[in-house]
């Protein structure tokens, strides 16, 4: 029976072949295979160690995703599932097909075995955090015109979070803002860091100051998701801040984050959900992750809407022209029946 450390060793033996053929738009740069992302877009941002001992890693230094080559299948056929992302990876090794037994409750290889550490350490990284009221997460936050993020429980501080340096190998700890990425019964599958300046001077001045780790595919940030109460309308986008902007103005409207534009395009709709709002970024990556769950919530019968900010992004249109002139413009762009319900008075 091939495990998931066998078939991501398998893959790593072969790495450069892996990503000719799942990362075509990139190209060898030294012992690299440097590309934009895990969605193939052109770019340098992600890299593939392709010899010595790191075979096989991968991260991308845009969004702080990493992994090994089983994961990097996972997102580039986005995948969920993990007998998906095995039968891709036996297919590409030309593997023959699994014993069944390998897919059993207990079977070595189910999909929360292979999960579980990443989850766990998230959640008992989550667990040491402490509430963000008064903090630099707190300060951080204000910055950005954020002035009410305290009231979400999905945001929490660490005072001495760790950071390693991915090309150095060099560590340090840094204050860091944490979010709670969560699944639809609220279960956190991961978290989602961003390291502050112990000054109190922005993000902390390293190469890659946000990272995720976890479970992101499907899942999301959640603020103001109802637990009970039947969810019929939400606004989804990628980066936190931006849907905290949002949040600021619309504070009774249910929203995630879901980090990144590969993300975006995965995340999984809540039941019951009829309208969609997708709060647009205006960078190619943003297109990609609004067109993708456009598609999706149209195949699941949900009528998706895009929001457009003036500039270039809902936390710029907070912090640039205030929440009034933001407000009157979403006011615009709501249905009736939601800027009514969700626009304050």
């Amino acid at each position: 029976m091939v495990s998931a450390s066998d078939l991501a060793g398998r893959l790593a033996r072969d790495a450069e072949a892996v990503c000719r053929h799942y990362l075509s738009a990139g190209r060898r740069s030294g012992n690299y295979w440097i590309v934009g992302d895990v969605a193939n877009s052109k770019g340098r941002s992600l890299y593939v160690h392709l010899t010595g001992s790191r075979a096989g890693k991968w991260t991308d230094a845009a969004t702080g995703q990493f992994g090994d080559l089983l994961d990097l299948v996972r997102e580039a056929c986005g995948l969920v599932d993990f007998r998906d992302v095995a039968d891709e990876a036996r297919h590409f090794l030309s593997l023959p097909p699994p014993d069944p037994a390998q897919f059993r409750p207990n079977g070595s290889t189910s999909t929360a075995s292979v999960s579980r550490p990443a989850a766990e350490r998230a959640r008992r990284l989550f667990q040491m955090t402490q509430p963000i009221s008064g903090t630099l997460a707190d300060h951080y936050l204000r910055q950005r015109g954020i002035l009410r993020a305290s009231a979400h429980g999905a945001l929490r501080y660490h005072p001495s979070c760790y950071y390693g340096d991915l090309v150095t190998g060099r560590t340090t700890s840094y204050p860091a803002l944490i979010a709670a990425v969560t699944d639809a019964s609220g279960m956190i599958t991961g978290v989602h860091r961003t390291w502050l300046d112990p000054d109190g001077d922005g993000k902390a001045k390293v190469d890659d100051p946000r990272r995720a780790l976890g479970g992101l595919l499907g899942n999301a940030v959640r603020f103001g998701m109802p637990v009970d109460a039947p969810l019929t309308v939400m606004v989804a986008g990628e980066g936190l801040e931006t849907m905290l902007s949002l949040s600021h103005v619309l504070p009774g409207m249910p929203m995630v984050a879901a980090l990144t534009a590969n993300h975006l395009a995965a995340f999984r709709l809540p039941a019951g959900c009829s309208r969609l709002y997708i709060a647009a970024d205006a960078d190619a990556a943003g297109r990609h992750g609004i067109e993708g769950l456009s598609r999706r919530a149209q195949a699941l019968g949900i009528l998706p809407l895009v929001l457009a900010p003036e500039l270039g992004d809902y936390n710029e249109d907070l912090r640039r022209l205030g929440p009034n002139r933001m407000t009157a413009r979403l006011r615009e762009q709501l249905a009736p029946e939601d800027a009514m319900a969700f626009v304050p008075a």
